[in-house]
């Protein structure tokens, strides 16, 4: 059961076309949409230096996969995980189920920052591109271990200080 499902971005394409990895996020999304049908979804990521906002490229394929719009609030602000996770910690109720979906060796550090935030949160991780291979994910998961680290501190700080929702 989820009441939320919280979509963290990935750059788009400069023309506006998801990137293979965002492709594999909205699709993870579209499936959740449908098996939690009353869940709302927040889909966050601002804009790159030459392209769109991933809110928008997110929410605009999202409508296309028959998701109401009225379910979708589009995050266009955030620039990293941390201002997803305090984006979902200001709109969404503390206690409330949440589902996270991102990329596999993404969604960990997105589940431990979301119930740090105060909310229930579980992952979906959407499914790895061929095109990884086994020396990308062995980057991706490497980058994610010192990010993990310092955005568990920080998020611990920023509870601490009662600052986790603040703009």
């Amino acid at each position: 059961m989820a009441d939320w499902i919280v979509v963290f971005g990935f750059p788009a394409q400069p023309d506006g076309r998801p990137t293979p990895e965002l492709a594999r996020r909205i699709a993870a999304a579209a499936i959740a949409a449908r098996l939690w049908p009353e869940a709302r979804l927040l889909v966050s990521g601002g804009p790159g230096r030459t392209t769109p906002a991933e809110a928008l490229v997110m929410g605009e394929r999202l409508r296309a996969h028959g998701i109401a719009p009225g379910r979708i609030v589009e995050d266009r602000a955030a620039r990293d995980t941390m201002d997803t996770v305090r984006a979902a910690a200001r709109l969404i109720p503390r206690g409330t189920a949440v589902l996270a979906v991102s990329s596999a060796y993404h969604v960990p550090r997105c589940v431990v920052l979301l119930r740090i935030a105060g909310l229930r949160a579980r992952g979906l991780g959407a499914t790895p591109g061929r095109r990884i291979g086994r020396p990308g994910w062995l980057y991706w998961s490497a980058r994610e271990l010192p990010a993990v680290a310092w955005d568990v501190v920080l998020a611990l700080w920023l509870r601490g200080t009662g600052r986790f929702g603040a703009a």
